[in-house]
């Protein structure tokens, strides 16, 4: 299967749980019809898959539902992350959030739910 046909599987499996959004976040750069360049996505490295995982707080912690911020960076078997990918996903484990590489839709769901 290629990425792109992986990608939207991924989201299209995890859609059916309310509790889990993501977005294709397409990274790149472009030059406008003034020959300026016009970066487009969150920024450089940054994962395929963006939005977040809702969670609920445990009892001790108020009860309170919270979103916390899951970047899903998709490959193929063969596909390998950049550096750049590879820090963007450590610097949102580091923060708190859900990130990962993921190369089936059982692992994204896994990502996601083990989470939860």
């Amino acid at each position: 299967m290629k990425e792109s046909a992986l990608m939207r599987s991924i989201q299209v499996a995890l859609s059916k749980d309310p509790d889990i959004r993501l977005f294709r976040n397409n990274v790149g750069v472009l030059q406008d019809v003034n020959g300026q360049h016009v970066r487009y996505g969150l920024c450089q490295g940054s994962s395929d898959l963006i939005g977040w995982t809702t969670i609920t707080v445990t009892p001790s912690m108020v009860g309170k539902r919270i979103a916390v911020f899951t970047a899903q960076e998709v490959k193929t078997d063969a596909g390998r992350p950049s550096k750049e990918q590879t820090a963007f996903i450590e610097a949102v484990k580091r923060s708190g959030g859900i990130a990962g590489i993921v190369r089936t839709i059982e692992q994204a769901e896994q990502l996601c739910y083990a989470n939860k």
